[in-house]
């Protein structure tokens, strides 16, 4: 596996932080769900893995980094998007999830679904896939604006939700499940059903490490080492 990589028996991996459960700082580290998903990849392989954090605004520019090679995998939570098939190969789907509707239930009981969002201003992250859901409403008149952040500052954005700035923010329904846990104000009301499924990017023409983390992916849900994975970053929030 040692010639599949830009730097023989090494696998960079770049993701973008905060995103829990799948990338988490805990005391300095980096861990979370994908992070110990690509330590099993890395082990299947024989590879020493290198974590690399994108730090830039637009999380869709994470992907130039394939190209250039900067590095050899984005894992972050990655919705495959049409759009994103046309610069990375991705792996075979790993996760899917919703889109999650997070509002100021102490300032704004009255919205109980994106249907009461009339007048609000909605809240994303640049280049998150919660825009093409925050461009539907803006085009059905559901929303009055939408306010962009950068990808990183997705803190502010809840800040600001909870100061009253936006009137709601969406995100992957169980990150943002995640993020508010600790927040009483704000609450995720609503799964949006967008059913986006995740993978593993890789630069579209390497085409042999994609087909190997593939192998590894089907060998892992065969056996239990990803459920067991699921259960300690998920199982929690299986209610949400």
């Amino acid at each position: 596996m040692r010639d599949l990589t830009l730097e023989p028996g090494v696998l960079k991996v770049a993701s973008a932080f905060p995103d829990p459960p799948f990338e988490v700082d805990v005391d300095g580290a980096d861990t979370g769900f994908d992070v110990e998903l690509m330590q099993l990849i890395c082990a299947d392989l024989g590879l020493a893995g290198h974590p690399v954090r994108y730090t830039g605004d637009d999380f869709n520019r994470i992907f130039d980094g394939l190209a250039d090679g900067s590095y050899d995998a984005v894992i972050s939570g990655t919705t495959i998007t049409p759009e994103r098939e046309q610069v990375a190969l991705f792996s075979v789907p790993y996760l899917e999830f919703n889109q999650g509707l997070v509002v100021n239930a102490t300032q704004t009981p009255q919205i109980e679904s994106v249907a009461d969002l009339h007048g609000q201003v909605v809240g994303i992250q640049t280049g998150n896939t919660s825009d093409l859901v925050a461009r539907k409403l803006l085009a059905e008149g559901a929303i009055r604006a939408i306010r962009y952040y950068p990808y990183h500052a997705i803190l502010t954005a809840l800040d600001d939700l909870s100061a009253g700035h936006i009137g709601a923010f969406i995100k992957l329904s169980q990150v943002v499940s995640w993020l508010v846990k600790e927040r009483g104000d704000l609450a995720v009301i609503q799964q949006i059903p967008t059913h986006e499924k995740l993978g593993i990017a890789f630069a579209k023409t390497n085409i042999r490490l994609g087909a190997a983390v593939n192998k590894t992916l089907a060998d892992l849900k065969v056996g239990e080492s990803f459920d067991v994975l699921y259960r300690k970053w998920f199982g929690h929030l299986q209610g949400d």
